[in-house]
């Protein structure tokens, strides 16, 4: 797919989407006891992870 036919949107989605679920994480394990604490950890977890699924994700589409 040529650059020319990715717009912005499609560019931003997957870091947007990371961001909030990074922010949900950590304003809720903060302001929150309990099962947030492990919820938090967790969705705080996901932007940590997301780059190297990306990596393995996009190594095998490549042709």
């Amino acid at each position: 797919m040529s650059p020319a036919r990715h717009g912005a949107p499609r560019t931003f989605l997957w870091p947007a989407v990371i961001a909030g679920v990074s922010l949900i994480g950590l304003v809720g394990a903060l302001l929150w006891d309990g099962a947030w604490d492990g919820l938090g950890a967790a969705m705080l977890g996901v932007a940590t992870l997301a780059p190297v699924a990306g990596v393995f994700v996009s190594r095998r589409s490549a042709p």
